[in-house]
């Protein structure tokens, strides 16, 4: 087992499943008008990637010790390439329609953005326990450098976007940029062997392992993810339409530069955050809060220095929350394994699905403005609920992750 290969691999496939997250926003406008669609009609057909990503984060999560790590990985490759192949192919409507499915093209848009969140849960299932067990000792910390690569991503996939837009791209061009990394981590992990789950070569059982995941903490945690998910996610999704509503310009700059501040965050202060995490999720949702309400006090005509602020506390704010989340989960849980890690993950993206579809209607009827405020009471309640578990901490001696031995195993595994 080659492990820097391995983490390479892992980084570029991060990067791939952001890059999908970031054209996707961009092409946003002209897939709406070349398929005839309302935002909210958008939010749906989007909707499937997020519970595809949902679903395949959870069945990886039971089956990734029986069918191996490398086999799913793999998949995930085969399946970003044939979503791409049946979105491409869709034909494109004549005229608008009550539903997604009344088409044969929005019907195919739908599968194939449903194929491309199923391959992207298959590499949030895989490269999480891949990384902690890799680097055991140091899960936080690399899983912070590892989700650094969403964001570096979104800076690939937004600039990208913005390059091709100069020279009058086609959306269909945009989105076959997939392609070029899916190929890359593919053949970087071709041949590897991959280790066995953290929980598989401790020996923990099964039942161990479903015991975890309805630890209160856990349950009280997995909630809290559904609300920075959201928060970082479900704004993203929709970033680049509404600041150019907000401001005029093009959205994807606004874009770039929160993922900008992401990475640099996740590759510095990432390092340092296994040190009192909950103290760090605090911090982040405060700025949040701050920066989304900001952002939905702007008005065209406003100082472009302001829009940039407001949308500089929101990078830093939701810089920490997916990697640190995980992090706490596999410090605190390891018994859970690959199970607490996909649930909490998995959990994640279901939240934006079901909110995606609702912060398009908030955009069609509150406009740009009130969705980014109505986002902004998300991070506010965090406030309360992170400092509240970083304060119970505290009373009893501060944060400490747990570290498992095959001592902690009541019998061996079967099937690894």
């Amino acid at each position: 087992m080659n492990r820097t290969r391995l983490f390479v691999a892992s980084c570029i496939s991060m990067l791939t499943t952001a890059l999908v997250f970031a054209i996707r926003g961009d092409i946003e406008a002209p897939l709406r008008e070349a398929f005839h669609l309302t935002a909210e009609q958008m939010g749906l057909i989007w909707g499937p990637a997020f519970f595809g990503f949902t679903a395949s984060v959870f069945i990886s999560a039971f089956v990734v010790d029986l069918v191996g790590m490398r086999r799913l990985y793999l998949l995930s490759g085969f399946g970003f390439l044939s979503s791409l192949v049946v979105i491409l192919l869709a034909p494109h409507p004549n005229a608008s329609s009550s539903s997604i499915f009344a088409h044969t093209g929005t019907t195919m848009l739908y599968v194939g953005f449903l194929m491309m969140g199923l391959s992207q849960g298959l590499v949030e299932g895989v490269v999480n326990p891949l990384v902690s067990s890799m680097y055991s000792d140091e899960k936080t910390t690399k899983l912070n450098a590892l989700h650094a690569w969403w964001p570096a991503g979104m800076i690939i996939g937004g600039l990208a976007a913005l390059g091709l837009t100069q020279v009058n791209a086609a959306w269909q061009v945009k989105l076959s940029v997939i392609a070029i990394p899916t190929l890359t981590y593919m053949a970087l992990s071709w041949t590897q062997t991959f280790p066995p789950t953290e929980r598989a070569a401790s020996r923990i059982p099964a039942k161990d392992m479903m015991k975890e995941s309805i630890n209160p903490l856990f349950m009280l945690l997995f909630c809290f993810m559904w609300l920075t998910a959201i928060t970082e996610l479900g704004a993203d999704q929709w970033f680049p339409s509404m600041m150019k509503q907000l401001t005029g310009l093009d959205g994807i700059m606004f874009l770039v530069y929160t993922a900008g501040l992401v990475f640099i965050m996740r590759t510095t202060i990432g390092r340092l955050v296994h040190k009192s995490p909950f103290f760090a999720l605090t911090g982040c949702s405060v700025l949040c809060a701050i920066g989304l309400w900001m952002l939905g006090a702007l008005h065209r005509g406003d100082s472009v220095i302001l829009a940039f602020i407001a949308a500089t506390f929101f990078g830093i704010g939701k810089s920490l929350f997916w990697p640190t989340m995980l992090g706490v989960t596999s410090e605190r849980f390891p018994k859970g394994g690959p199970l607490c890690l996909g649930l909490m993950g998995g959990g994640g993206f279901l939240s934006i699905a079901i909110a995606l579809p609702i912060i398009g209607r908030n955009l069609d009827q509150l406009g740009p403005n009130g969705a980014m405020k109505a986002l902004a009471t998300l991070p506010a309640l965090l406030v309360i609920g992170f400092m509240a578990i970083y304060l119970l901490f505290r009373m009893r001696g501060g944060y400490k992750a747990i570290h498992l031995t095959t001592e902690d195993a009541e019998t061996p595994i079967r099937a690894a």
